[in-house]
Formats: C-alpha cells, sequence, structure tokens
C-alpha cells in the first residue's frame, strides 16, 4: 500500500456513528432500500453479455440504457458503507455484506477471459465492446439511446464500486475482478494514440483516472498508475491554471468535476514520481473558482448540469438548477484538500453542503433522492422513482446516505478534529469520543473525550456571529486559535463545551444585491409555499423536473434589502425553535422542506 500525501487523515468509515435524529432516519431509509434490491436483476446485463443464462430483466430507466450497470457501481459502493456503518444493526451490517458478496461472487462468472465486463445493451451482438470503439471513433453522444452513450463514465463506476468492495468491505473477490477489469483498461488506453486519447477524453469519461490511480495505490502496479495518467486531461488543467474570468463557462460540471478529484489523486499517490505540485494546485484552483463564482447557498451549483458563466447565480435560477451528483463530486474533492491543507475553508463547505444540499436531497419518508434542486422560486424537490430512473443522482444517492459520518471529524497525530456540529460518536482505535448537539436551535456542542488524543480542534464556523466560547470540565478554558479552529489540550474522561453564538442572516447572490436568502446559524431556510398542484414533466433523459412555479419570486417588506441586511431582526421573527416569520411567509431549514419552496427572494418596497 503507497501512503497519501496528508497533514490530517479522515477516520475509517465505519468509525462515527451518527446519532443525529434526522440522520438515523435518512440511514434507516437508504438500507431498506438497499436490501430490497433484486439480485438478480442487479446481474442482468452482466449474465446477458457474458452469455450466462438468466429469465431475470435489468432495472428501468436509465440501467436499462447504454449506461446499464453504472448503478450496480454505486450500489457496490453504498453496500459496501453500509457493512461497516455502526448506525445499522450487526444484523443490518451482515445482510449487507452478505448481498454484497454473494453479488460479486456471480460477477465474477461474467468476467470474460480479457477481463471485460459489460451490463449495458448493445448495437453489436457480436461487439461487447462497440460502445468503446464508436467513442475511440468520435462517436460518442451521437445517438445515446442506440448508438453509443458514455462507456468510459460507466466503467469508472464499476471499477470504483468494485474497489469499495474490496477497500471498505474486504471482499477479496472484488479486487480480483478489478485488477483484471484494470488490465483490460491498460491494454485500451495505452495503445492510443494522442489523436484518439484526444476524442476519447471529448467524451465524458467520469473519473477513470481517479479509479486507476486508486488501483496503483493499493497493489503498486505501475501500469495502472500510466493508465490513469492518459486520462489526466492536461489541457484542461492547463487551462485552469490561467485562473482566467469565465473559465468554467459551459462546461457540463459534474463531466469536469471527477477530472479534477482524479488530479488531486494523482498528487496524493504518486508522490515524487512526478511533478505533483502542478495537480495540487489545478484542484485548489478549481475548487475556489466554483466556489467563488458558480455555487449558490445550498453548496449546489449549475443550471440544467452546466456551468453558466461567473457571477450568473441570479439570471440562472430555473427548475433545473444543482445537480445531487455535482455536490457528491464536489464534497469528495473538498474532503481531500482538507486532509491535505486542513485549511478552514474546506471544512466549511463540507458542512453548508452536506445539510443544505444532501440532507435536503432525500425525501425522509421514503429515501428516494432529487436530480435536481431548484433555484427558481415557486417550485418543489421531485424524487427519483424506487425502480424505473435510476438517474445518476440515484446512484450517488445511495453512497451520500450510508456515508453521513465520513467528515463529520478528522484526526491528526494524537489530535481530533471537530468539523460538523452533529452528534455522533467516534471510535477508531485509541480515539473515542462523542459530540452531542442539536445546534442551530441550541447554540451549543458538548464533546465528551474518550481518549486516545490530546489535542482537540474545533472549527470556528463562518457562521458564528461572534466569538465562540468554550467550557472544560465546567470552567472557561483557554484555546489557541490556529487557522480557523480552536486548539485545546484535553485529557481522558474530560468535557468540553464550545458555545457558538448563531442569530439569522441575509445573504445576496453574487450578482444581486436585491436577491437574497435567509440562514440561521449554519442551516439555509427556504419558505413554505403549499402543496398546490406539484405536477411533474420530463426533460433529457427521462428527468423529473417541476413544471410549473406558484410565485413570482417578490416579496414587498415596504422595505430595501439594504434595510433587511442591516437589521435582519426588525423584520425576521422566530415563531418557533427552527420556525420563522417574513413578509407574511414562514421559513423553516431548507432541508426540511416537503412542499414547493422559496429560498430566494427579490426584495420590494
Amino acid at each position: 500500500m503507497l501512503p497519501e500525501i496528508s497533514k490530517i487523515h479522515s477516520l475509517p468509515l465505519g468509525s462515527i456513528k451518527m446519532t443525529d435524529r434526522y440522520c438515523q432516519n435518512a440511514l434507516e431509509k437508504e438500507i431498506a432500500y438497499l436490501l430490497d434490491f433484486d439480485s438478480e436483476r442487479v446481474l442482468a446485463g452482466f449474465r446477458k453479455n457474458a452469455k450466462i443464462a438468466t429469465s431475470a430483466e435489468p432495472y428501468g430507466g436509465w440501467e436499462s440504457h447504454l449506461i446499464g450497470g453504472h448503478a450496480m457501481g454505486h450500489y457496490f459502493s453504498a453496500l459496501s458503507q453500509a457493512s461497516v456503518n455502526r448506525g445499522l444493526s450487526e444484523n443490518q451490517r451482515k445482510a449487507a455484506h452478505d448481498k454484497l458478496s454473494a453479488i460479486v461472487a456471480e460477477l465474477k462468472k461474467c468476467q470474460l477471459p480479457n477481463g471485460f465486463l459489460w451490463a449495458a445493451k448493445i448495437s453489436d451482438p457480436e461487439n461487447l465492446e462497440v460502445q468503446f470503439d464508436l467513442v475511440e471513433q468520435g462517436r460518442g453522444n451521437e445517438n445515446i439511446i442506440e448508438v453509443a452513450w458514455v462507456p468510459w463514465y460507466t466503467m469508472h463506476k464499476i471499477l470504483a464500486g468494485l474497489i469499495s468492495a474490496y477497500a471498505v468491505a474486504n471482499i477479496g473477490d472484488a479486487l480480483d475482478i478489478a485488477k483484471k477489469l484494470g488490465d483490460w483498461v491498460c491494454g485500451r488506453a495505452l495503445s492510443w494514440s494522442e489523436k484518439t486519447r484526444e476524442t476519447v477524453l471529448n467524451t465524458e469519461y467520469g473519473g477513470m483516472n481517479d479509479v486507476m490511480y486508486e488501483l496503483y495505490r493499493i497493489t503498486g502496479d505501475e501500469r495502472y498508475a500510466e493508465a490513469a495518467h492518459v486520462f489526466d486531461e492536461e489541457p484542461l488543467f492547463d487551462d485552469i491554471l490561467t485562473n482566467r474570468h469565465n473559465l468554467l463557462t459551459g462546461r457540463h460540471a459534474n463531466t469536469t468535476i471527477p477530472k479534477i478529484i482524479g488530479a488531486l489523486r494523482r498528487y496524493q499517490v504518486m508522490g515524487e514520481k512526478c511533478d505533483c505540485g502542478r495537480y495540487l494546485k489545478v484542484a485548489e484552483i478549481f475548487w475556489e473558482n466554483v466556489i467563488l463564482h458558480h455555487t449558490y447557498h445550498t453548496g449546489g451549483n449549475s443550471e440544467w448540469e452546466h456551468f453558466r458563466g461567473d457571477d450568473t447565480l441570479d439570471k440562472e435560477r430555473t427548475n433545473a438548477n444543482c445537480e445531487t451528483c455535482n455536490v457528491y463530486n464536489m464534497l469528495k474533492l473538498t474532503r481531500e484538500l482538507f486532509k491535505i491543507t486542513a485549511e478552514k475553508k474546506y471544512a466549511d463547505y463540507l458542512e453548508n453542503a452536506f445539510l443544505n444540499h444532501i440532507l435536503a436531497s432525500q425525501n425522509p419518508e421514503t429515501g428516494m433522492t432529487t436530480y435536481f434542486q431548484s433555484m427558481a422560486t415557486g417550485y418543489f424537490k421531485v424524487f427519483s422513482s424506487r425502480w424505473d430512473d435510476f438517474w445518476c443522482c440515484t446512484g450517488s444517492g445511495m453512497e451520500n446516505f450510508t456515508k453521513l459520518g465520513d467528515s463529520a471529524c478528522f484526526a491528526g497525530e494524537n489530535s481530533l478534529w471537530v468539523i460538523k456540529y452533529l452528534s455522533c460518536e467516534v471510535s477508531s482505535g485509541k480515539i473515542k469520543a462523542a459530540v452531542r448537539t442539536d445546534i442551530p436551535a441550541d447554540d451549543f456542542a458538548d464533546i465528551e473525550v474518550g481518549g486516545g488524543f490530546n489535542e482537540l480542534y474545533l472549527r470556528m464556523p463562518d457562521w458564528a456571529d461572534g466569538d465562540i466560547e468554550i467550557t472544560l470540565n465546567g470552567k472557561k478554558a483557554a484555546f489557541e486559535a490556529v487557522g480557523g479552529f480552536a486548539r485545546l489540550n484535553v485529557a481522558d474522561g474530560d468535557s468540553v463545551r464550545v458555545r457558538i453564538p448563531r442569530k439569522i442572516a441575509v445573504k445576496s447572490l453574487c450578482d444581486s444585491e436585491e436577491t437574497v436568502a435567509l440562514t440561521y446559524g449554519p442551516l439555509l431556510l427556504a419558505a413554505k409555499l403549499g402543496k398546490e398542484n406539484m405536477a411533474e414533466t420530463r426533460t433529457g433523459v427521462h428527468v423529473a423536473i417541476p413544471e410549473k412555479s406558484v410565485s413570482d419570486g417578490v416579496l414587498k417588506l415596504g422595505a430595501s434589502a439594504a434595510e433587511l441586511k442591516a437589521d435582519p431582526d426588525r423584520f425576521v421573527k422566530k415563531v418557533g425553535p427552527l420556525e420563522f416569520a417574513l413578509g407574511g411567509l414562514t421559513f423553516i431549514p431548507y432541508y426540511l422542506i416537503e412542499e414547493r419552496y422559496g429560498i430566494y427572494w427579490k426584495i420590494e418596497k
């Protein structure tokens, strides 16, 4: 195993148990869904392509199209995460592991002698690799229903799921399959001319560089690193390093973000074997550009899957903003940047995007998840169906809700870093701790130190309304402010309370001072607008979106946006623990909204 370059490290996935009530419900809904899958249908496409008899049919939606198998990759990752998640019962964890292990064993029988493995339907029965051939010929996206869609994107998901099954769930067969599939990737990618490589990289390929670097990290096989580098899109990286105006305009967001995750993975795993500083710089500049110029207060970005012009967020508010996969991938990128740099801006985003987009992306009653989240006022969240959609965001949603604690806390040498102020329990080797909080309904969090570390780093959040206060065993504690964190010395058995003042704040969009949103502590608020005629329509490749809005998004307060910002308490009244009134509307945390909503409002007198 080759070491990663890190200042601090993430805790093993099973070491953080989320005890927050909403997170517990989200996890229970997700595991019920995952365990309800029919393994025969998961395997059906692979068996058919391997000419193994089966009476089962693949699932519907995208799984029955040319990227069939992409959801299985996410499914493998989600089951792997569930199998070690201490928020689940021992029986649930075992059921997840057993189901995954059985599917992997059957999948191994579907792998061809050359290592190829494929579930999607094909246009040429005599050539299972026809989609890959067509992409090399420049015919990717020619006809995504019948000819070729994005086969390398699908291959990334399959490989990522297999690697998760090995690295997280410890299923050896999964690594055997992944290595043979990796050999197939090497055989194909390492044979490309520069012209063919450019042609292939013009079609979405997910995070093939990321997953092949990870396979190299696990095995030490240099060929996997060579193949990974073939998928490093150097002209894109050169462009990002210019940090020019409108750098990302028109780019497909969820095509681009995984490429940058792969660049950062090169920095992490290649060490001194390459000029790795370049790839860290690419990731840092890209992240900054997305956050400063393309990100809504949910932590989400994009309009109809694409980055639009810099600082055009108000202009681009529609019923198709903020693809959930984008946030899934931005959180992955942010998590690694934080581990490398320990910079607080990354920790702030980890909390904000988790609370205000990821938690908002799941229906708390059904467990189904969103594709888009509308930023235009008057629409509503639309969730996937149980068996007939399988959008990309359905797959990443499975992962989101089986790894809820993955960035709640981090560790360093003799230190624990508390990032998200959510209730959780930490148990990793000698490290033991518990966080108990109801922020922002309350203004404090209690941390019980169980041992294994002597330094506690508490994030001083960007939403704090003034200085934080810390007590240690009931007495005011001295602490050192270090890079946006409060550092204090602790010992086994200590009790720490951090008090973080919070209030209503009014935030504008970068291109409109008059268009505002309300926040309370870490939570974005949204106005409740009822459930009238919540009709859906379809767009793109069978993606469901809300059809019509019921609001013009204008809020008349008899005051200007500037006056509202200057003195929010004059206009906003607290009417419940997490319920507020403004202009005749009731606002609650966005992630709790189950009806039409309005996050952004144009304030008029």
